[in-house]
């Protein structure tokens, strides 16, 4: 059973899809692992590195050819996979929605992708989860790149020459990266209050120190989709939303916002009218600009400013903090392929009939074959 490692070639992503610990706990279950040459430089692990830890290096055809496993971070370009087995996996993120004929062409080489950010969140899944590993550093990193734009401290400063009130900030959406984003900032000495359309995350606000900030008196509010992910919000309860948050905004120095609902654009939470109620150097994070945005005014891989506030709009947070996030990213793989690695076989099989099979396989026997695809 050979595991090919694939060097990464999307613009800016600097993460790897294996580390030498996993090739270590890869070739205990006993794969067989080639690597890319150079394809861990951007997360600081060099070619030696794998070797010592049991791998054989080689040029991206030398990786291709026999692989019955390719792992990669970002979905591939299917030209870049000429040569490779057919049946072999493809175990990335692979973005189904963005590029229908990327996984077309998955399919026609006859390879099965397992899209992994399709994971379900089921607790058995948790290990394998990469949409939750990677969002925990993008929280982090927001508030650090908040305080990087941010032209005063955190936290309040009592000195002889007079005090430094605390910054106020306020985190939209109190998923994995918000409650991390809340946890930074409350480390780094900030005021902080958050705000989510699920009601249920009101007292895991309230456990990391922080204040909610929740519409009451609304009927229907839960805001609980899919696997525990937010869902879309009624008509009334947005009008009651923005009302509240409006005038919350207006007094804080600094916005962290993550919301997103998977499959669809993410949603506006902050309008053009709010950013300029804030006061000139307050700072905006969009962790959503991708998606196309939770701020209005955000652009994708810029900071730019807009009645006086920084709108951070950085892509691809988590390649930010490359070595840490491809050690969590490559655990989540290697977790995966253990969970469904048979002994007898020699190689990890997946049951047809199994919930993470049915939610990530994407392609199989020169077919698309994922219902939400299909549809």
């Amino acid at each position: 059973m050979q595991v090919a490692l694939l060097a990464e070639q999307a613009a800016g992503e600097r993460r790897v899809a294996a580390t030498p610990e996993t090739v270590k706990k890869l070739i205990a279950l006993g794969a067989t692992v080639v690597v890319e040459q150079g394809a861990g430089t951007g997360a600081s692990i060099d070619d030696a590195g794998y070797a010592a830890a049991g791998a054989t290096i080689a040029d991206r055809a030398g990786a291709l050819a026999d692989a019955d496993i390719l792992l990669g971070v970002a979905p591939p370009s299917p030209d870049s996979l000429g040569g490779a087995k057919r049946g072999a996996w493809l175990v990335a993120a692979l973005h189904p929605f963005a590029d229908r004929a990327r996984i077309d062409g998955y399919a026609a080489l006859g390879l099965e992708a397992l899209a992994m950010e399709w994971m379900p969140r089921i607790t058995r899944a948790q290990s394998m989860d990469i949409l939750s590993s990677q969002a925990n550093l993008a929280g982090y990193k927001a508030v650090l790149d908040a305080a990087s734009e941010y032209g005063r401290a955190f936290p309040m400063m009592m000195t002889a020459a007079g005090t430094i009130s605390a910054a106020r900030v306020f985190v939209m959406g109190v998923g994995v990266a918000g409650l991390q984003a809340i946890a930074t900032a409350r480390r780094l000495g900030a005021q902080v209050s958050a705000t989510d359309v699920r009601s249920a995350t009101k007292e895991q606000i309230q456990s990391l120190g922080a204040k909610p900030i929740f519409v009451e008196k609304v009927a229907g509010i839960e805001g609980e989709g899919a696997g525990g992910y937010a869902g879309e919000m009624s008509a009334e309860y947005q009008a009651a939303q923005a009302e509240l948050v409006s005038a919350h905004i207006a007094k804080q120095d600094i916005v962290i916002t993550t919301a997103l609902i998977p499959g669809k654009p993410a949603p506006r939470l902050v309008s053009d009218a709010q950013v300029a109620s804030m006061r000139p150097g307050s700072v905006l994070v969009d962790l959503a600009v991708e998606q196309g945005g939770n701020v209005e005014g955000s652009v994708a891989g810029e900071v730019v400013q807009r009645h006086g506030v920084n709108i951070v709009g950085h892509r691809n947070v988590p390649s930010r903090l490359a070595a840490d996030a491809s050690a969590l990213f490559a655990r989540n793989l290697y977790n995966f392929l253990a969970a469904y690695w048979d002994k007898d076989a020699g190689r990890p099989v997946l049951p047809p009939d199994d919930e993470v099979t049915q939610a990530i396989r994407l392609t199989q026997s020169g077919q698309v074959v994922n219902p939400r695809l299909t549809a």
